[in-house]
């Protein structure tokens, strides 16, 4: 299953100078538990943030640059069709970790959204996730994880 898994501020923000605009343990310990144990794919620009591949996960880096070395637990691969295809090899669930164009680009392909919904407006934020980015998804169970933030989880609906 390809899962994209995001924290949204109440302006559809994401991000700000290429990093989360805000701090929770609560949503960061959520994200780890959810995605440790499966693959993940980001662009270069949340790579970079980073640093370093997420233990315990297959780290996928998807860039059209050839400048980042692969490692243990990291593949580069150049574009979505190749992200699919290798995905389709894989045992586990594919989760979509970002940044903007990320999720732009994998949208034809997830089959289920994880939204923190974070209770802030972010006055100065430059990455956005598209105002119906949810199109043609349902709510199926939501979780709380601190005052005000919560988890919400959408499945496509059946086509």
């Amino acid at each position: 299953m390809i899962i994209a898994i995001v924290a949204v501020s109440k302006n559809n923000a994401i991000g700000r100078d290429g990093k989360l605009p805000w701090h929770y343990s609560a949503d960061m310990k959520f994200f780890r538990e959810t995605t440790t144990g499966n693959a993940i794919v980001m662009g270069r620009k949340t790579w970079l943030s980073l640093g370093k591949p997420l233990k315990n996960r297959l780290n996928i880096v998807l860039s059209r640059e050839s400048n980042i070395e692969p490692e243990e637990s990291l593949v580069v691969l150049r574009d979505v069709e190749s992200v699919i295809s290798f995905s389709k090899s894989l045992t586990t669930d594919l989760f979509v970790i970002g940044g903007a164009q990320i999720y732009q680009a994998f949208m034809p392909y997830i089959d289920r959204w994880l939204v923190t919904k974070v209770p802030l407006v972010v006055e100065d934020a430059d990455a956005f996730m598209p105002e119906d980015f949810l199109k043609g998804f349902t709510q199926t169970t939501s979780t709380e994880l601190q005052d005000d933030l919560k988890v919400f989880t959408y499945d496509k609906d059946p086509t």
